[in-house]
């Protein structure tokens, strides 16, 4: 379906892909992982026509559709649900000749006269031709699918004709995501599709693009996300790609154990290249041994040498020591918030303590951020009480702190501006200017970046910024409101770790659950205009999320669409059944396929126990069984060899069992 060969792309003076091959086949679902700036966009950009290669192919099926998420919306006046129908180019066609086969037919030249017949044959069947194309096209239930689509992604029945201009831009990336997702595609690309998603939203979409039947190519840094919704792994790095089979927790594993493999061998060929060299040294000079230092030099010269394992995350960071407070660090007592008129939560009573670790649940527009602003003394209280502890001190995170950074300064300069502005009243605190940079360097600004300008950071650089900003106030508190958009997978890794060594309290709002679920012990729910604690985890929130979907459904459908939309409980367990005789074919031939592995790497493991035993014996290390002592170590290194390559397919099948 998608091929490329020997490809070569560069951006301005860096090379991002060299001389890389990549096999893509129909309906695979495959997540693009890799550090910032290996390439992951640039290779969707590739795909996408939009870059072309310095060298080698890239060869797309003819016809192919693809699909991806358009990074500008403009202000229009058109309403949502139009918008996003628009991403259904062929439907708008159609409807626009339809409409204007109307229009002709409306026509004056058309009505009777002189006992003309008002329509021509040819016209009566070139409307009935566009009408049963649309019906072919899914046009009759096109926007009661656009509308279910924008009620997963968040949007409200209400907000189905509200003009796009008049959403912010996380609602119009959104509408953008929505639109992609409408249109008929064979490949949809997707660049960090939950970055502006909540987890209600990022639920709903991992269900979507299970059911999807084509192919994804997903830029993803939520591991739980891509657990879910790929079956295999595109990892780019140092210039290259390869594709791991399974799901990102497969290809962590198996990643893990092929640098273990590849830090065993350099290091074994160290040892090796040191006992060389040691032997040239010694014997360089001396006439006896000359001859064979030259053959060791030759020999070191011909050796391919075995790059050391590249494992180390660039973030090493933790939280400072929290400042002394009171073990009530918060309290609100029946608390109303909201903003002027507009009342978003009521009655809202809640204590933070020493130590707590909060996470906020419930959908987009329920009050998660309102909550965190106003334990944040940003937003006061319309009614009730807001009683801080002595001592308090709060570190805030949100995403509009990030465009409050200095354009002009440079990350050096903030924190030691924030450093004296810590220390003063207290002579001889503030830090050396090295250790403020050392600080630094665990948010991977190091050397001259520590100098350069924040006008020109990226959005993950100015987070990691304000995340480093905050820590060094030592806060007692951590408001945490979606920290981790912009941020990638080893930044993430970086602050969970942190975050799980750090001895204040917490409350979180975060789409990402691998974060929640490490670093939090209490879910609250903000639903209704209430808070309330959550009885379960993260997996029966997903249960009540879907039970409140099937209540809601109804209710929320959108215009044109009614009960007859959505199939009859026969009509369900009738795709029910059928999807699952779908997934019985194709796990049928893999299980047999894996019995047929076992039973190889049984056969294997029989025969190896037979060698290792017979290599055991010192008699066959005598003089006269040296022709079997070397059939016996060719036979145990092609039965090795075997052994490898049949674990890997297991470990391969296995992963594909899992995704099914």
């Amino acid at each position: 379906m998608i091929t490329l060969r020997k490809v070569v792309l560069q951006r301005g003076g860096k090379r991002l892909l060299d001389g890389v091959d990549l096999a893509i086949a129909p309906r695979q679902k495959i997540g693009v992982t890799g550090a910032n700036g290996t390439g992951k966009s640039s290779l969707l950009a590739l795909l996408r026509g939009e870059l072309h290669p310095d060298s080698g192919d890239v060869e797309l099926q003819p016809g192919l559709r693809m699909a991806h998420v358009a990074q500008e919306t403009p202000a229009c006046d058109a309403g949502a649900l139009e918008y996003v129908l628009d991403g259904d180019r062929e439907l708008r066609r159609i409807e626009r000749a339809l409409e204007q086969a109307h229009r002709d037919d409306a026509a004056p030249e058309h009505t009777a006269d002189a006992g003309r017949q008002a329509q021509s044959p040819g016209d009566a069947e070139r409307l009935a031709h566009l009408h049963a194309e649309y019906e072919q096209h899914g046009g009759y239930t096109a926007r009661a699918r656009g509308a279910q689509i924008l009620h997963g992604l968040g949007f409200r029945k209400t907000d189905l004709e509200r003009p796009v201009a008049r959403f912010s831009g996380g609602w119009r990336m959104r509408l953008n995501l929505g639109q992609a997702l409408l249109g008929p595609s064979d490949v949809l690309l997707l660049d960090e599709p939950t970055n502006h998603l909540d987890l209600d939203a990022v639920y709903w979409l991992e269900d979507w693009l299970r059911r999807y039947p084509g192919t994804v190519l997903l830029i993803s840094h939520d591991r739980e996300f891509l657990d879910a919704t790929v079956g295999a792994i595109c990892h780019l790095d140092g210039r290259g790609l390869k594709l791991y089979q399974g799901n990102y927790s497969a290809f962590e594993r198996q990643r893990a154990a092929q640098l273990a493999a590849q830090q065993a061998t350099y290091d074994k060929q160290q040892r090796r290249i040191a006992h060389l060299k040691s032997f040239v040294e010694r014997f360089r000079a001396t006439a006896t041994k000359a001859r064979q230092a030259q053959s060791r030099l030759k020999m070191l010269a011909r050796m391919e040498v075995v790059a050391a394992a590249q494992v180390a995350t660039p973030f090493t960071f933790g939280f400072r020591e929290p400042l002394p407070a009171a073990d009530l660090l918060i309290e609100l007592e029946h608390a109303r918030a909201g903003y002027g008129a507009h009342v978003v939560l009521q009655d809202v009573d809640l204590a933070l303590t020493a130590g707590a670790r909060v996470g906020l649940l419930g959908a987009n527009g329920a009050g998660k951020s309102t909550l965190v602003k106003l334990l944040a003394g940003d937003l006061a209280p319309l009614a009730g009480q807001r009683a801080p502890g002595k001592g308090l001190a709060i570190g805030y995170f949100a995403q509009h702190q990030l465009e409050q950074l200095r354009p002009e300064e440079s990350a050096l300069q903030h924190l030691i501006r924030l450093d004296r502005a810590v220390a003063s009243g207290v002579p001889g605190s503030a830090a050396r200017e090295q250790d403020l940079r050392d600080f630094l360097g665990g948010f991977d600004f190091r050397g001259d970046a520590v100098h350069a300008p924040v006008g020109r950071f990226s959005g993950g650089e100015k987070a990691r910024l304000t995340l480093a900003l905050l820590i060094w106030r030592r806060p007692n508190l951590l408001l945490l409101d979606e920290p981790t958009n912009h941020l990638d997978l080893d930044m993430r890794e970086a602050l969970t770790l942190a975050l799980q060594e750090y001895e204040g309290a917490i409350v979180l709002v975060s789409h990402d659950r691998h974060l929640l679920r490490a670093t939090t012990d209490t879910l609250l729910l903000v639903a209704g205009g209430a808070v309330r604690p959550f009885d379960g985890d993260l997996d029966d929130y997903r249960e009540w999320l879907a039970q409140r979907r099937r209540e809601q459904a109804p209710a929320e459908a959108g215009p044109g669409d009614d009960r007859s939309a959505a199939p009859s409980r026969r009509e369900q367990r009738r795709l029910e059944a059928e999807a699952r005789t779908r997934r019985a074919a194709r796990r049928r031939p893999l299980e047999l396929e894996l019995s047929a592995v076992e039973q190889e790497l049984a056969l294997l493991a029989a025969e190896k126990r037979r060698l290792e035993s017979l290599l055991a014996d010192p008699n066959l290390y005598l003089a006269e069984n040296r022709a079997r002592l070397k059939t016996c170590l060719a036979d145990q290194a092609r039965v090795k060899q075997r052994l490898e390559s049949a674990e890997e397919r297991w470990l391969r099948l296995q992963s594909d069992l899992e995704g099914l």
